[in-house]
């Protein structure tokens, strides 16, 4: 741990069902991060995630800013952490706008109808970066499942939460929005967020992210900056694959090839 890290995490094991899920996680972070959680599936990164939210119990010790995450009362939580989980499902017909309001709750503005002029300009700033302005009349459940994604992280991004942990976020995507979402979560990390987001494209964490955690069997097995945590032999290790590897304008490029 240093100075500058923001968010630490210290001998983290999760343990559901009777199933140890996450077994003795450690590391530390800083804002102005971008962060991709990378591993195979049931590696344990959606639970890791959640566990980051407050949302399962945990054992071994969290800090932000260095308050105890456990210590933190539930809308101090909120106010620190957004999250954006798998899915997206959403089941009342509400306006785009208004889902995207529910991200101001833990400011206090309870309904989504009468916001202060801030809530308001924050919620435009947040359909406007996530390209929902011409969607924002439209009832949610009348999206595709790339539209409701996008409203999920409109939602998101309008909560203004230091740390944004985002499960998947390009996963129901086309290649335009999957371009667009990770240069926007830069864009966040850039502007003094601290983010950190599970992703199976790892072509897309190797040119966005500054740091790649690599998850398997629950432990976490690699982490660095990309070109070192992504290297052919870790490649191998946790996915068992061999990747291309090559450069265009200056970024990583790193393309799934063939199974070992």
């Amino acid at each position: 741990m240093t100075m500058s890290d923001y968010l630490t995490v210290e001998q983290l094991g999760i343990k559901l069902g009777g199933r140890l899920l996450v077994k003795d996680i450690s590391f530390a972070l800083p804002r102005r991060s971008l962060v991709a959680l990378v591993g195979p599936n049931g590696a344990g990164k959606t639970t890791l995630l959640r566990a980051l939210a407050g949302l399962v119990p945990s054992q071994g010790r969290v800090t932000i800013d260095g308050k105890d995450l456990a210590g933190l009362a539930v809308r101090e939580r909120a106010l620190r952490f957004a999250y954006l989980p798998q899915g997206h499902a959403v089941h009342w017909p509400l306006p785009v706008r208004d889902v995207v309001a529910l991200g101001r709750y833990p400011h206090g503005a309870t309904d989504p109808q009468r916001l202060g002029p801030h809530d308001a300009a924050t919620v435009d700033r947040a359909l406007h970066e996530a390209d929902l302005i011409a969607l924002q009349s439209r009832p949610v459940t009348e999206l595709s499942g790339g539209e409701r994604s996008r409203v999920a992280l409109a939602r998101a991004l309008a909560t203004q939460a230091p740390v944004l942990l985002a499960d998947e976020p390009i996963a129901s995507l086309d290649p335009y929005y999957q371009l667009s979402v990770m240069a926007l979560l830069r864009k966040q990390a850039d502007a003094g967020a601290l983010v950190i987001v599970v992703t199976h494209d790892l072509g897309l964490a190797a040119r966005f992210a500054d740091r790649v955690l690599i998850l398997r069997d629950g432990r976490l097995t690699n982490s660095g900056p990309p070109d070192l945590a992504l290297a052919a032999d870790a490649l191998a290790e946790a996915f068992a694959i061999e990747a291309f590897r090559g450069a265009h304008e200056g970024q990583p490029v790193i393309v799934p090839w063939a199974a070992r």
